[in-house]
Formats: structure tokens, sequence, C-alpha cells
């Protein structure tokens, strides 16, 4: 007769809680201003090109990197053309 696996053997699914130190919080600071101003995971904001080149820099013209109000505006922008496809 075959022997049946034990189940103690087995690891849990579940994940480990975030630990709720200072390490872990500037971490997720760190990350979470970074995520702000558009570094992770977003899709190609509608930004003219030129705001990026060396006269759109001086004449102040904003991007979403530079500028925190401009980066919500395009943020709901893209948020609004996802939703309405």
């Amino acid at each position: 007769m075959a022997e049946s696996k034990s189940t103690s053997s087995r690891q849990s699914k579940t994940t480990q809680e975030t630990p709720n130190d200072g390490v872990a919080q500037a971490i997720q600071k760190a990350t979470d201003e970074a995520e702000e101003q558009g570094f992770f995971g977003t899709k190609v904001d509608p930004t003219d090109n030129e705001a990026y080149t060396l006269k759109g820099v001086t004449s102040g013209a904003p991007t979403p990197e530079t500028d925190p109000d401009y980066a919500r505006e395009v943020r709901q922008k893209l948020d609004d053309a996802d939703r309405a496809r």
C-alpha cells in the first residue's frame, strides 16, 4: 500500500506581513515618492518631447518628473483614457 504524503511538509502559500519598523517605513516612503513622480509602472505620458529638451527645461515646461501637479494631471488623463476603453 502507498503511504500518504504528509501535509506538514507543505509550505504555506501565504506571504509574510510587512514589518512595521523604521526601515520598512523608510523603504515604503521612498517607493511611494518615486511612484508619485511617475517612475514606476506608468504609461507613456502625453507630454511633448520638447519639454524634455534643454529649451523646454530652461523655459520651465512642466514634466511629470519635475512638477507634482502636472504629474497628477497626466495620471488622471491616463486613468480616464483607460476607463473609456
